[in-house]
């Protein structure tokens, strides 16, 4: 049984929600919800009233893993700015309630889109939802740390040192065995250690989402709005442009790879190709250029590579939170090939709008 579709202790949840969710009436109901590969997530009804609850999965997790208390503390910070997110209601530090620690936030219902082709839509709408994707990522680093509480949420100084440090160590305690050892990861980890990027642009600091994608956006159900950012459990201060790369990894893989547009028709599709992307989060964010630009690409392609590889041990573990872990954390393997690719094509990678 997968973490995700683990039944939860309904009676001492109810007893908790009445305590520190207000209004609650009615019978308690839980279900899975689709989607995701770290905390599960539920959405929990009583009554006329909805909520999603996230909670870390059960079992040994791997260190700094399955942040919800850092989810919970970012999304309350950011209610009412320019970055939209759900109500969150509580958090319960408590393993013992339903045996780990949860939040609760609202259930906001809208459009999730799995494929960043936007299966089934005009070019036109397909279009408005990227250029709405590409607004909220901007207001997101635009975000003043200090003035929504947020100042000591991480560690400013050496973001992208720090964070090759983190993913080489989880990409390496989630491996079992020399079986799993992949060549080109071990590659591209000593090239990106050997090639980071040096100066004053190296080291910016905004509030960073980490996992910032389509797929972890609600939108509106019939406009082209971003009604909330959800999954936050990768968040921190750190460099905004590493954050904006990873988002745009999706236009250097391809759908196999990990959910990116590669070989699509874009200009038949609507969708803007990654130079006109970038450039209207250089003008969005009053930026000349992305510095280091290919480099902070191939280094998010190695820290997904580390990230499936830690969904494909926990799901041999039984704590996937996926139904589809497996074959989700297979993806490691092309992703780090991907990575290394990146890597050896890399020149000064300073783009300039």
């Amino acid at each position: 049984m997968s973490a995700a579709t683990e039944t939860l202790p309904l009676e001492p949840l109810a007893a908790w929600l009445r305590t520190h969710v207000r209004p609650f009436d009615g019978e308690l109901k839980v279900e899975p919800l689709a989607g995701g590969q770290s905390n599960p997530t539920y959405k929990a009804t009583a009554g006329a009233q909805h909520w999603v609850i996230r909670r870390k999965p059960p079992g040994v997790l791997l260190a700094s893993a399955h942040a919800v208390e850092r989810e919970y503390r970012v999304m309350k910070a950011l209610a009412g700015s320019a970055v939209p997110v759900p109500a969150v209601h509580a958090l319960c530090e408590d393993p013992g309630v339903i045996g780990s620690p949860f939040y609760v936030m609202d259930f906001v219902d809208g459009r999730v889109f799995a494929s960043p082709a936007l299966p089934g839509m005009t070019p036109a709408e397909r279009g408005a939802i990227f250029d709405a994707m590409n607004g909220v990522i901007a207001a997101l680093h635009r975000v003043d740390i200090a003035a929504v509480g947020l100042a000591d949420y991480g560690r400013p100084q050496n973001y992208l040192a720090r964070q090759l440090e983190r993913w080489t160590r989880q990409y390496r305690a989630s491996l079992d065995g020399e079986g799993d050892r992949i060549e080109a990861m071990e590659r591209l980890i000593d090239w990106l250690a050997a090639n980071q990027p040096q100066g004053a642009d190296a080291d910016a600091t905004a509030l960073v989402h980490g996992d910032y994608r389509i797929d972890n956006l609600v939108f509106h159900p019939s406009e082209p709005r971003v009604l909330a950012v959800l999954d936050w459990e990768l968040s921190t201060l750190g460099h905004p442009l590493v954050d904006f790369a990873y988002h745009g990894m999706t236009w250097r893989v391809t759908p196999e790879e990990f959910r990116g547009l590669k070989g699509h028709d874009l200009a038949a599709l609507g969708i803007p190709d990654e130079d006109a992307y970038v450039a209207a989060y250089c003008r969005r964010s009053g930026r000349a250029a992305l510095p280091h630009w290919d480099y902070y690409l191939a280094f998010n392609m190695f820290r997904m590579a580390a990230i499936l590889q830690g969904i494909l041990a926990r799901s041999r573990q039984g704590s996937a939170a996926g139904a589809d872990a497996e074959q989700t954390g297979r993806r490691a393997r092309p992703m780090a090939e991907a990575g290394w690719r990146q890597a050896q094509r890399t020149g000064a990678g300073r783009r300039a709008f």
